[in-house]
């Protein structure tokens, strides 16, 4: 058997947001269940570093690796269909390509050559197309998907990449390609012109796609399919068809039933053998199937945007699923949130979640949400800046601090309950510069928390924040009723609070969210889900 690593590279035509981050999971997910070792990474052809610094409306949320690197939320597609950790290898920016490539020549590591995108930026995509530095991986596949559509003058010198690649790599590479066949309403015809314009831009700049994965509303027979392979120059068993389905979750069955990892083994080579490790995942889409009594959670926040809290959302589909209902979610905007109205906005809830953000916008509507959710006993779960309106909420109502806040949206207050991180006084520069990626947290014995995570003494969470819970205040919660129940054991930052004395009150400093998987979701949503399912019952 061929025991070199193989690499999948995963392009799109026509337009953009057509999946290709599902696709690459599912394929990731298909070549798992086959017994490979696989990994999967992110190529994205903007400038920015990184997406930590961007607007959720301009990308969607950031995920954020166990390694502490802001990435793209497809890699949380990744990790929760594939259960693997990513890391800042596994998504790349046309930014940190460039600032690679200018550093190297500001060192005069080029001995005063001309730099140039080819050989100089191409050559250092296709170093991290190969994963050059985790030589000690072993990998049977290597996924890339690069994001943007093909035509797009950023995406160019990717494009070139695999092109070099591709020819470099022989049989151990090969192309996926994501399209789209729209259906003309008024003709009441699917066309697949757009799809073969796309082939040939992607011909035109020198690559062939050895597998065609067209995106449809509508289903396509054999004859349309046919006419795809024939025009495309694609085996008509490499066209495969990704229509709308009820669930991202089901793709993988799909892609799995029309045999796309099988042609991926028969195009590099290997033998095609049988699927082994998909029990689970059928046993998943069962209970799926069978959860269709409805539960209400509203998403307290201040951005109505589906991709905003993508994490969050899927973490709350996946605990509502394995506690046999289907959640229903529903945003409620913060900044039009007021005393006289939010027993309206939360009504019909059977449990909130306080979303985690930055800045001042929507900050009092989220405190006005936790004051009422804690006195009238909604399960409620605060994430990150969440949390930390939990806790001005409580030194307000509770403790009797009027003027508390964080520093952060007031630095004059005289109550700074949260404040600025100490090691983040002195730093200026906004990206990559936050308490970033995995820390541990050591439970308090006997807290909800505690037997939410099964009675484990210690756990490790994903961080993104730059202001913490004040410790000078530590002693006056714990009084007053709002335990401190979790902390990291070297720092000594408290990382979650609840109040005992509510059905369900917990807000975390970390974001359970990055760690919720189809196959393990977290045990906090769970909790969280199991509350709420008792209190609508």
């Amino acid at each position: 058997m061929d025991t070199q690593t193989k690499y999948i590279f995963i392009t799109g035509g026509v337009v953009s947001s057509l999946g290709k981050g599902i696709i690459s999971a599912s394929i990731g997910k298909l070549l798992q269940a086959r017994g490979y070792n696989v990994t999967i990474q992110k190529f994205d052809p903007y400038i920015n570093i990184d997406p930590g610094t961007l607007n959720p409306y301009e990308h969607g949320e950031c995920y954020v690796t166990m390694d502490g690197m802001e990435t793209d939320l497809d890699l949380g597609h990744y990790e929760r269909f594939t259960g693997i950790h990513t890391t800042r290898h596994n998504s790349i920016t046309t930014g940190r390509i460039y600032k690679t490539v200018i550093d190297r020549e500001r060192r005069g590591d080029y001995l005063g050559k001309t730099i140039q995108v080819v050989p100089h930026i191409t050559d250092e995509i296709k170093r991290r197309m190969l994963r050059s530095d985790e030589p000690d991986e072993h990998l049977d596949f290597v996924i890339t998907e690069v994001g943007g559509t093909i035509g797009d003058i950023e995406s160019a010198p990717f494009m070139e990449a695999i092109r070099q690649l591709r020819w470099q790599l022989g049989h151990n590479a090969v192309n996926v390609h994501l399209t789209y066949v729209p259906y003309l309403k008024a003709a009441e015809e699917m066309k697949t012109k757009p799809t073969q314009h796309s082939v040939k831009e992607l011909q035109g700049m020198g690559i062939q796609p050895d597998i065609l994965v067209l995106r449809t509303e509508r289903h396509l027979d054999d004859s349309m399919r046919m006419k795809v392979a024939s025009f495309c120059n694609v085996d008509l068993d490499c066209v495969i068809l990704c229509e709308d389905m009820p669930s991202i979750y089901e793709v993988p069955v799909s892609m799995l039933t029309q045999g796309l990892d099988a042609a991926i083994l028969r195009k590099t080579g290997l033998p095609v053998g049988d699927t082994l490790a998909m029990q689970s995942w059928f046993e998943f889409l069962e209970m799926q199937h069978h959860a269709t009594r409805e539960i209400h959670i509203g998403l307290v926040g201040k951005y109505d945007l589906q991709d905003a809290y993508k994490s969050i959302r899927e973490s709350l589909n996946l605990a509502g699923i394995y506690n046999d209902v289907r959640a229903k979610l529903h945003f409620i905007n913060s900044e039009q949130i007021t005393r006289d109205n939010v027993a309206k906005q939360l009504q019909g809830m059977a449990g909130i979640i306080i979303c985690p953000g930055f800045g001042q916008r929507g900050t009092e509507g989220k405190i006005i949400a936790a004051e009422y959710t804690r006195t009238h006993d909604i399960p409620t779960f605060g994430i990150c800046l969440g949390m930390q309106m939990m806790v001005i909420e409580f030194a307000r109502n509770v403790l009797g601090y009027p003027d508390a806040n964080s520093s952060e949206m007031d630095p004059t207050t005289p109550h700074n309950v949260i404040d600025i991180m100490e090691e983040q006084k002195t730093i200026t520069e906004k990206g990559g510069t936050m308490r970033l990626g995995a820390y541990p947290c050591a439970l308090r014995e006997g807290s909800r928390s505690y037997e939410a995570y099964c009675r484990q003494q210690s756990v490790m969470e994903r961080h993104r924040h730059r202001y913490e819970f004040n410790n000078a205040y530590r002693d006056a919660y714990e009084q007053q009723g709002m335990q401190c129940v979790g902390v990291n054991p070297k720092a000594d930052l408290v990382e979650i609070v609840e109040v005992p004395s509510c059905r369900w009150y917990i807000g975390t400093q970390f974001h359970p969210e990055y760690s919720s998987t189809v196959l393990h979701p977290h045990p906090l949503f769970m909790s969280f889900m199991k509350a709420c399912v008792a209190k609508m019952d």
